[in-house]
């Protein structure tokens, strides 16, 4: 294994036409059978039909994609496909990123995350965000103003959901009576949370809450080192330990069978994508997650399952860890 290399997940297919339950099995066992260390869902509730104007449609998403790009046309829910994949694999992480937390009470969550905790053997990643899409936020009948407080809060009353019995939570936003609420997660004292996050109020709170940090879609090493450092700020202030902490980006590669010459970030033969993903670890990135959820070569309409599935094989090959 290549040290220089961060840890290499890989999106399951959740989004457009090739995310069958024939794929998902495929690419799961697959990536586990490679070494790959973790797979990885994120949510979309809805795409909305472009009759708004301004925010009051969609906010900007993280990545810049617009909220009718071909990847949030049809998405799976993020959970029930791990809940499926953690019965056709047996060591491979699974993990979610990112569910929109406010979307779901924080009892619901927690209850879900338990068990699917439970159903893997303890190999769950919870990854959580605000969300950006105000169509999203009135679909689940939830505010859109106030989302870090809310998230604040949010995270707080989760934790005390998997560790505290009976556990008891009075907030602003959320309540719990006193209650039991088992069974517990495998992992101990709760499965690591890490949140994605942009705003530098939001990374610091990640720092402070939460075992790590997910970034949007293609952060590139300067960003994700910028990213990192208020991250790590955060834990300082809050008295948690820096290092402890994990750093996830997503990547949507772009394999080429030749050296494009001029290029971008991401794009490249499997020895250039390999460096891109070194200079990303130096930059303090510990995980990435290869998704193609995202690429052109899956969701581009006309684009078969069969050639998705293929081109996944293709990358799974040529990035798995040497």
């Amino acid at each position: 294994m290549d040290e220089d290399l961060p840890l290499i997940g890989f999106g399951l297919p959740v989004s457009g036409a090739w995310a069958t339950p024939a794929a998902m099995v495929h690419v799961a066992r697959r990536a586990e059978e490679l070494g790959y260390a973790s797979l990885w869902t994120f949510q979309r509730v809805l795409s909305p039909v472009a009759e708004e104007s301004g925010d009051e449609a969609s906010a900007r998403p993280p990545s810049d994609r617009p909220a009718d790009h071909p990847s949030y046309l049809a998405v799976h829910d993020a959970v029930l496909p791990l809940a499926y994949i953690a019965g056709h694999t047996s060591r491979i992480g699974l993990g979610t990123a990112t569910l929109c937390a406010p979307f779901t009470a924080p009892a619901l969550l927690a209850k879900a995350m338990a068990s699917l905790d439970q159903l893997s053997g303890g190999r769950l990643t919870v990854g959580l965000g605000m969300g950006w899409m105000r169509a999203e936020y009135a679909a689940a009948g939830i505010p859109f103003e106030r989302r870090g407080a809310r998230m604040e809060e949010y995270l707080r009353a989760l934790v005390a959901l998997w560790t505290e019995d009976p556990v008891r939570f009075d907030g602003e936003f959320y309540t719990v009576p006193l209650s039991r609420t088992g069974p517990a997660p495998v992992q101990s004292p709760h499965p690591p949370v890490l949140v994605g996050a942009a705003a530098p109020a939001a990374l610091r709170r990640a720092g402070r809450l939460a075992q790590g940090w997910i970034g949007s879609a293609d952060t590139d090493p300067v960003r994700a080192a910028d990213s990192i450092a208020l991250v790590r700020e955060g834990a300082r202030e809050a008295g948690r330990r820096p290092d402890e902490l994990r750093f996830v980006v997503r990547v949507v590669p772009d394999l080429t069978a030749s050296d494009p010459g001029r290029r971008t970030a991401y794009r490249g033969t499997a020895e250039q994508l390999h460096d891109d993903l070194v200079r990303l670890r130096r930059s303090g990135v510990t995980e990435v997650i290869l998704d193609l959820n995202f690429s052109p070569h899956v969701v581009s309409p006309g684009v078969t399952p069969d050639e998705a599935t293929s081109y996944a094989d293709e990358v799974l090959l040529a990035l798995a860890h040497r």
